[in-house]
């Protein structure tokens, strides 16, 4: 049964929308803006001051017909929303569960999230292959790839076009909380070059943004001319069937972000790695700082340091601090604004731009220890490359850990994983090297270190800890002032009251 709402600008007026009960609130948004000559993007909708769930439908959304809702402005900073990507098969097969998780802004559109998911940091490091896909349509005869179109059911809505990706999260009604979408493809009789070029003008300002984005785009375009020109030769000639040809087609038309952006890194190592041969040991950038040999006891030196029972007994400022803390915590404190925000993190780049090096030492398994003076625009690869230098059986495999035993830092030359921007390293830095289980025992037993590395290590020395007396010192006494009796006269008489008195003077 169709019905209607009434939307009510924040300047009074009014716009007429026709539902029925498939019709879900966000187009009801969508529709009241134009009419209005409004920004969608901009409004959230209210009714009887309760915010309106934009995601469900007129029938499960419990609005009465000719309900009145309100325009109400939306909050500059976006919310984060918990999408969960469910990947088909056979996709699936190497992605537990078969499901990507990643936390999004709210102002982030499906196809940047599509193209997010596609990157190395949102899918685990698999590489997914969501916007590229192509495949052989061997019924025409002509060879050429067609664009197979990612499809997107989210809450049963589907979205399959162009126009339809570049709507954002907010605008179907996703503002917080977590949402499933479930992937799928559909076979359209368009080429896979014509695909690219539509892409490149539908997402071009947005792809500019990312600078990276529209290189990747060239080179999809590119690469999808060629195959599709090869493809036209080798399937008139091979016969392949099509389910191996369009399992094949998207294996090679995957062209991923991470391919294009970690050529740089590579080709700038490879300098290294002949200049190292040719200079100095001192100008070896692999090679470390300073080595530590294991130490010769079973007990820590630190904990060999004699300590008194003064050292573990709090003190009154130890108790000042507890009390100060308590009190600040138990204060309610506001949400930073935009601006408070964006000094946040211009001052948080300033301190990024203002590193020049870090000292960061790896503590291998048998507890020797190296150092290594990093440059700032290093990455996780370097410091794999350098630990290899050093360690005595370079094939086995391992990983580096950060303290906690929680970050993992990845053997990876993008620009994602830098030391200073992505690990937030800073100053002196510990990282752990752990052994990966493939790893066999008698490998573990060995000296981790070359022989030549292990010759200039050196003795890790405590350093002697100055003593503090922490015992107040004895001051002069002093007495307790006396409280003065009122009663008194000042020449030593006490006064007597007026009730103690007998008769008249």
């Amino acid at each position: 049964m169709a019905s209607h709402v009434v939307v009510i600008a924040t300047d009074l007026r009014r716009a007429t929308v026709k539902v029925n009960p498939g019709t879900y609130l966000s187009d009801v948004l969508d529709q009241a803006c134009q009419k209005l000559n409004l920004s969608s993007d901009k409004y959230l909708v209210k009714h009887k001051q309760k915010q309106v769930d934009l995601s469900v439908p007129f029938r499960t959304s419990g609005l009465a017909g000719g309900a009145k809702l309100e325009l109400v402005l939306r909050s500059k900073t976006p919310s984060a929303v918990q999408i969960a990507l469910q990947i088909p098969q056979p996709d699936a097969k190497e992605i537990p569960g078969g499901r990507l998780i990643k936390k999004f802004p709210s102002d982030l559109t499906l196809w940047k999230v599509m193209r997010q998911f596609e990157s190395g940091e949102a899918s685990a490091g698999k590489n997914v292959n969501i916007t590229a896909r192509g495949y052989a349509n061997t019924t025409s005869g002509s060879g050429q790839l067609y664009y197979e179109t990612p499809v997107l059911n989210i809450m049963g809505r589907e979205f399959s076009s162009f126009p339809e990706f570049q709507k954002t999260l907010a605008q179907l009604g996703h503002n917080s909380g977590n949402v499933l979408i479930r992937l799928g493809y559909k076979r359209t009789e368009q080429t896979l070059f014509e695909a690219m070029e539509k892409i490149s003008t539908y997402f071009k300002d947005g792809e500019e943004n990312s600078g990276s984005d529209v290189k990747v785009d060239e080179t999809k375009t590119e690469e999808a001319r060629e195959k599709s020109q090869q493809q036209g030769d080798t399937t008139m000639t091979d016969g392949v069937p099509e389910p191996e040809v369009a399992q094949e087609d998207s294996a090679q038309s995957q062209p991923e972000p991470e391919p294009v952006l970690s050529t740089a890194p590579v080709e700038q190592d490879a300098p290294k790695e002949s200049a190292t041969a040719s200079s100095p040991t001192a100008q070896d950038p692999f090679q470390p700082v300073n080595v530590f040999l294991a130490p010769t006891g079973t007990t820590p030196a630190a904990a060999l340091v004699p300590a008194s029972e003064t050292d573990f007994t709090p003190t009154i400022a130890h108790a000042q601090l507890h009390q100060a803390r308590l009190l600040e915590s138990s204060r309610n404190k506001r949400l930073l604004s935009d601006k408070e925000l964006e000094e946040k993190a211009a001052a948080e780049e300033a301190r990024i731009a203002s590193i020049k090096s870090i000292l960061v030492k790896v503590r291998f398994p048998d507890n020797t220890s190296s150092e290594w003076q990093v440059s700032p625009n290093e990455t996780g690869a370097f410091l794999y490359q350098a630990v290899r230098h050093v360690m005595a059986d370079a094939t086995q495999q391992f990983h580096l850990v950060l303290p906690g035993g929680k970050d993992i830092i990845k053997d990876s030359n993008a620009e994602n994983h830098n030391l200073v921007k992505s690990y937030k390293l800073s100053g002196r830095v510990l990282v752990n090297l752990v052994w990966e289980d493939s790893v066999p025992a008698a490998i573990r037993k060995q000296p981790f270190l070359r022989a030549n590395v292990a010759k200039q290590g050196q003795a890790v020395k405590v350093p002697d800890l100055p003593k503090v007396d922490d015992a107040p010192e004895p001051g002069p006494a002093t007495e307790a002032p006396k409280k003065e009796d009122k009663r008194d006269k000042g020449d030593g008489t006490t006064k007597k009251p007026k009730w103690f008195k007998l008769g008249k003077k």
